[in-house]
């Protein structure tokens, strides 16, 4: 079986995107590891695939599989590839597009730069609809991980995210405790890992090691987990310039701290790059 993809990257977090509007795209979780892995297959963090909507309110569907063979609900900066890719390919002739995920309906908007504009929801602070094993709903609550105690933000952007403040995110365990996190007992789907460095109130610098595929060079999901977390903690004020080791993202959140619930109905907006890097085909 062989199947035509296309190689894309969000700032440097990369996918491997197939059109199953126009051939049969059929794979199973060890397909997708091969594909994902870099020594063997095509190499990616996720691999998306485009297909048809389900329902009459959207315009395509938007699956994502980590690198690990896993579907998973959300990934920013695969929905900024995701349009880049629909237009590129003559799928759509719309600036802004409407798509299913696992994690529900987005809104997705080309700009004129060419950087892409994501609504990516409202975020979730309720522990059981994260899921997050806590009786609290305190903003900042302790996890005990590998024999020490972090002080996490547990939010959902679709996908689940525990976020905590570093001095530097050079320095930050990622790769020792990002593990730890991830399949920590307390996150009954496993998590995403944020170490947040705070630069000013307008900016951050940012790692993630995210659930199923290891620390990427950014994350969309967890970009926007992270400011949402630093705006609600009296940290940061939108909008807010995410520092990834891939590039910059645009972030922002017009809910408010603590002062009120109706103050935190509001969506996420991230902006941010979409690159194509090169077409090409792989028997399976």
């Amino acid at each position: 079986m062989k199947l035509r993809f296309t190689k894309m990257h969000g700032a440097g977090n990369d996918f491997v995107v197939f059109d199953a509007i126009s051939q049969r795209v059929e794979l199973s979780p060890e397909q997708v590891r091969r594909i994902a892995d870099r020594h063997f297959g095509v190499g990616c963090d996720q691999l998306l695939v485009v297909e048809k909507p389900q329902g009459s309110d959207a315009d395509f569907r938007y699956r994502i599989y980590n690198a690990d063979g896993g579907e998973v609900e959300q990934c920013g900066n695969g929905a900024r590839c995701f349009v880049r890719f629909v237009r590129d390919e003559g799928l759509t002739d719309k600036d802004e597009i409407r798509v299913e995920t696992l994690s529900g309906l987005i809104v997705l908007r080309l700009e004129s730069n060419g950087e892409v504009t994501v609504n990516m929801g409202m975020p979730i602070f309720e522990p059981q609809r994260i899921p997050y094993a806590s009786s609290s709903n305190e903003l900042v609550q302790a996890l005990a991980v590998g024999g020490q105690t972090v002080q996490i933000t547990a939010i959902s952007m679709g996908n689940p995210h525990a976020v905590q403040v570093v001095a530097n995110a050079d320095a930050a365990p990622v790769t020792t405790q990002g593990p730890l996190i991830e399949n920590h007992p307390s996150f009954p789907k496993r998590v995403n890992a944020g170490f947040m460095e705070v630069v000013n109130r307008g900016h951050i610098r940012l790692r993630v090691w995210e659930r199923g595929a290891g620390e990427t060079l950014a994350c969309g999901t967890g970009a926007c987990a992270a400011v949402v977390a630093g705006i609600r903690r009296g940290l940061l004020d939108s909008p807010v310039r995410v520092t990834t080791h891939g590039g910059d993202l645009t972030i922002r959140w017009d809910g408010a701290d603590n002062a009120g619930n109706d103050a935190l109905q509001a969506a996420v907006w991230m902006t941010g790059p979409a690159v194509k890097v090169f077409d090409g085909e792989i028997d399976l």
